[in-house]
């Protein structure tokens, strides 16, 4: 067994290869950039080595630096988690030659599985299930055009190397055909350095299934079940769980047989996951195959009780499987929520900046959180935005789900946006709680954009009464309630609700116009988490002052309210309200990136639709495009500035 192994990767990632090898006693060295020079997984390892510049071309995708730094610390072997040179074929060939071990497949595996032409030619030759298209490279936009006609649209024009839903783009006309092939090419050349685009048949109404499979250095080869990765946001997974609640016994049973044969016809060793596009009939065809350890590996890992990455470290040194397949068996579900810093009310767009407020729910048997983040942290422009991965286990999916809402409402992020209360949108999501989802369930249920949960009357009078309740319990701790009020006005957002409190014990009866509830109030200090019991359930609330008054999150929701005395609040509604700045005739950017295109001139009409600038983050190029019909009255920057949010680029005439 390996007495030292170099972490080739950040953040979570390394963090969670780093927890498994303390687990085998097993020394850690970890790699940073500039950037990262004070991450957690610095501080978690034995060692750790600066392998330069904070942009990933400069550090962590230098192959020779990272043999540098293996040659300087003695490293036995190298664990390159998933991104950056995780499926890179030269990295894991470099590593042999220095007579240093990768943690991953042979090279010529990944070179067959890597280049998503080639690994559906080797799928169709083996006998798997692939989806109509044309597998060679593209050669321009008016080729594209030509292929997606003879396909027939919708038409996926897809990077041929790379993922993570980077070079990938749904096309349904010529014109949309022209513009995301331009774009796919740009990204994925961008991102991978291999500007290769093909183009096969869209399935509608898709489910994302994937195939866990373990194979060692002997031979053997075993699937561990399927995950479900159907919500899905510009092709990037969202939410994971384990098993699928689409698919039969029949079809599993098919789908890892299949995804066994592929990686027996490539000799693949390690840990992989071949990924299947599923449509309603539950017919199946090869996607890709990732030649690493997936993002979503703990909701296998949940269901099986098998650590995958202690696999793949002991069939890297030579050990056998020691497992059939009848020796899989699953139990229980998993679900998996991917928690970026990203707005999800302004069209899930990036977020950088540090975390001044950063707390997780308490780690359990049904709760795992998988980061790389604490508190003071820093999500950079250089990195992906994932923050965390935040897992939950329930002995059905009902079970998990709650376990995740609760786990969501324990979460606290401030400093940068984040997609929580999206997350815990999609767990009260009756489309989602069904158990069918596609790959279009985000598109379809949010339609219009994430505009944040509703809320029913009866809801909004509980709030009332929690935060009531919560008032009253703050005024009693720090005894500033000497008059005993307990004839309270709540205004949540524009409604006044009134409500009484009274003491009982340990708890505080509320009474609003509709509802009546015993609540027990349990606040820690300088935490904005409050554990409340409801009529003897438990919720958890977020509260935060924000004079004069609060701010409540809860289940997706977040409301600002003011809690006062009845008197004090009919003196608040003669109170003149300040009117917000008109910014509508302005184009703003919504995050921050590089302007890589203006798309119009002073003067000119746009229609509603068309493309008015293009803004490159986290290498994805966002388009963005005009809401009404316009006419442009002035450029306010250059193409290739780096903008912040909200900077003005066009000026609209009135």
């Amino acid at each position: 067994m390996f007495k030292k192994i170099l972490i080739a990767n950040r953040g979570e990632i390394a963090c969670r290869v780093i927890k498994t090898c303390k687990d085998m006693g097993i020394n850690t060295v970890a790699v940073y950039s500039d950037a990262d020079e004070n991450a957690m997984h610095v501080d978690l390892a034995d060692e750790s080595i600066c392998i330069g510049g904070s942009a990933s071309s400069e550090s962590y995708l230098v192959i020779d630096n990272i043999i540098n730094a293996c040659i300087e610390c003695g490293a036995e072997a190298v664990h390159p988690g998933y991104g950056f040179l995780s499926e890179n074929d030269d990295f894991a060939k470099t590593l042999e030659k220095n007579n240093i071990v990768f943690i991953g497949p042979k090279s010529k595996a990944i070179v067959c599985m890597g280049d998503k032409i080639q690994s559906k030619k080797i799928a169709e030759d083996a006998g798997v299930n692939v989806i109509p298209g044309f597998t060679e490279a593209i050669k321009d936009r008016e080729q594209a055009v030509k292929v997606a006609n003879n396909i027939g649209y919708p038409v996926m024009l897809k990077a041929s190397a790379g993922g993570g839903g980077k070079g990938m783009r749904v096309v349904n006309n010529d014109q949309e055909c022209l513009e995301g092939f331009e774009r796919a090419k740009n990204e994925s050349l961008t991102s991978f350095g291999d500007d290769r685009i093909f183009a096969e048949k869209f399935i509608t109404e898709p489910h994302h299934i994937e195939i866990q499979i373990l194979a060692d250095q002997q031979g053997n080869t075993v699937y561990l079940g399927e995950r479900e990765c159907s919500i899905q946001r510009r092709h990037q997974k969202v939410v994971e769980e384990a098993p699928s609640p689409f698919i039969s016994d029949k079809t599993r049973i098919k789908m890892g047989e299949q995804a066994v044969t592929l990686a027996k016809a490539v000799n693949y060793e390690s840990a992989g996951t071949v990924e299947f596009i599923v449509d309603k009939e539950q017919q199946f065809y090869f996607l890709e195959m990732n030649t690493r350890l997936q993002v979503e590996h703990p909701v296998t890992e949940m269901v099986t009780g098998i650590d995958l990455v202690e696999k793949m470290i002991t069939i890297a040194s030579g050990e056998s499987l020691n497992l059939n397949q009848e020796d899989i068996t699953t139990s229980g579900w998993a679900l998996e929520s991917r928690i970026y810093a990203e707005d999800p009310y302004r069209e899930f767009m990036p977020s950088i900046g540090r975390l001044t407020k950063y707390r997780t729910p308490e780690a359990s048997m049904n709760v795992r959180i998988d980061t790389g983040i604490r508190e003071g942290s820093e999500v950079s422009m250089f990195y992906d935005p994932m923050i965390a991965k935040l897992i939950t286990y329930g002995k059905t999916r009902e079970e998990a789900i709650q376990y995740m809402l609760s786990a969501i409402d324990q979460y606290v992020i401030t400093g940068v946006s984040h997609n929580l209360n999206f997350l815990s949108s999609i767990m009260q999501n009756p489309t989602f709680q069904s158990g069918y989802t596609t790959t279009n369930f985000i598109a379809e249920e949010y339609q219009d954009g994430f505009k944040g949960e509703s809320v029913t009357e009866h809801e909004t009078q509980t709030l009332a009464c929690v935060l009531a309740c919560y008032h009253a319990h703050q005024l009693k701790r720090i005894k500033t309630n000497r008059t005993n009020i307990n004839q309270w006005a709540v205004k949540i957002d524009e409604q006044q609700i009134p409500v009484r409190t009274e003491d009982i014990d340990s708890l505080i009866k509320a009474v609003s116009q509709t509802s009546e509830h015993n609540i027990l109030i349990d606040k820690q200090h300088n935490d904005p988490r409050v554990r409340t019991k409801i009529d003897d359930e438990e919720f958890y609330f977020q509260i935060e002052h924000q004079y004069p008054g609060y701010q409540l999150t809860h289940r997706g929701r977040v409301f600002n309210a003011l809690v006062s005395r009845q008197r004090t609040a009919e003196l608040n509604r003669l109170m003149p309200e300040k009117i917000p700045l008109d910014l509508s005739k302005y184009l703003l950017s919504p995050m921050p990136g590089l302007l890589l295109k203006i798309c119009v001139e002073e003067g000119q009409t746009i229609k509603a639709g068309e493309e008015l600038a293009v803004v490159e983050a986290m290498k994805m190029e966002n388009s963005l495009r005009a809401s009404k019909d316009v006419k442009i009255k002035s450029i306010l920057t250059t193409e290739g500035a780096n903008l912040a949010v909200d900077q003005k680029i066009l000026e609209f005439e009135d």
